[in-house]
């Protein structure tokens, strides 16, 4: 193995398109990314099959361009990095055979990673990596604490009960009226509204990190439509100020109780949702205080991308993980076991 290590990495999990052309883990020579997000505004939401046809339409020629941007040919890649899983089965199935398309034609090796371990990696992109660690993940369809000792070691400490934090955020801007996805539109809402509605704070058992939003959205929906018989006047922002601080508290409340309870002093954040300025701004103040190092990506690279899966893929390459033609995709991927099991 050469000291210049060229991973070719696709995700395609959800509704975006991504192909990145990743050095030794950590060097982003190419990432293009295709959104799907004004197709999917709409429906107010993702639509599986939708997603789907948009990845084959795109896959191509996002390879080619990521290939081109990193100004490198097929000859020059060491390997080639695919989401398995989770996701929506459809959108995973194009880049997975996209992917064993490459890898059988050029004859190089098939690396399948885990998107939240993806996501996870996105951190070593810009910060490196130090550890142990415990990861916040906090996207659309993922709330979870993860305890790493070392690289690909995963131990979910806790994870929703119910809805993922960026599910509630949208369904929470639906009933505002708000375009999809809703996380964003809500964040900007936050910064200029007042906590006027005290929303419950799900804490669940003592000692528990597990996560439960559930209740939180059922509550800020009834709000609405109380207030929406009583012809009272709602204000949008206070509403997102309210929700979202609410969300907050408990996220930052249960990532630091982690880090204390593990003895670490290492936080990530990684998914869609840690591109949001209220988490950031909180888990900021609070880690501080309690002297624990945050790291946070980008917001580009928050979101889902080929670089991540890149970033993951290159210590699974280290690590001889490999599959072969058989690779499917697999919606409901462990993350604690799928190393041991590919």
């Amino acid at each position: 193995m050469t000291n210049e290590t060229l991973i070719l990495a696709v995700e395609s999990s959800c509704d975006e398109t991504s192909v990145s052309v990743i050095e030794n883990g950590n060097q982003i020579r190419s990432n293009i990314v295709l959104s799907q997000i004004e197709s999917h505004k709409r429906f107010g939401g993702v639509v599986p099959e939708v997603a789907s046809r948009h990845h084959v339409e795109g896959i191509t020629t996002t390879i080619d361009n990521a290939l081109q941007e990193a100004h490198v040919t097929m000859d020059d890649i060491d390997a080639i990095a695919v989401t398995q899983g989770p996701g929506l089965i459809g959108a995973l199935l194009v880049g997975i055979n996209a992917a064993k398309a490459l890898a059988y034609a050029y004859n190089k090796p098939l690396i399948p990673v885990h998107h939240i371990a993806g996501h996870i990696y996105a951190n070593n992109l810009e910060q490196g990596m130090s550890f142990p660690l415990i990861a916040l993940i906090v996207s659309g369809g993922h709330t979870e604490l993860i305890y790493m000792k070392d690289h690909l070691s995963f131990e979910i400490i806790g994870e929703t009960r119910d809805d993922a934090v960026g599910e509630a955020y949208d369904k929470v801007a639906r009933t505002l009226g708000l375009n999809y996805p809703g996380g964003p539109h809500i964040d900007r809402l936050a910064n200029t509204g007042n906590d006027t509605y005290d929303f419950p704070r799900v804490w669940l058992e003592k000692d528990s990190f597990d996560f439960s939003f559930s209740g939180l959205k059922s509550a800020v929906i009834n709000a609405l439509h109380n207030q929406r018989q009583k012809n009272e006047t709602i204000i949008d922002a206070d509403v997102a100020t309210s929700f979202q601080n609410s969300v907050v508290e408990v996220l930052v409340g249960k990532a630091v109780q982690a880090c204390e309870t593990y003895n670490v002093n290492e936080l990530i954040v990684a998914g869609g949702v840690a591109s949001n300025s209220g988490l950031r701004k909180e888990l900021s103040k609070v880690c501080r205080s309690h002297n624990i190092h945050l790291a946070i990506p980008s917001a580009k690279l928050c979101t889902d991308n080929g670089a991540m899966i890149g970033a993951a893929a290159h210590y699974l390459y280290l690590n001889n993980v490999r599959a072969d033609m058989t690779l499917n995709g697999n919606s409901g991927l462990d993350l604690e076991h799928f190393v041991d099991e590919v």
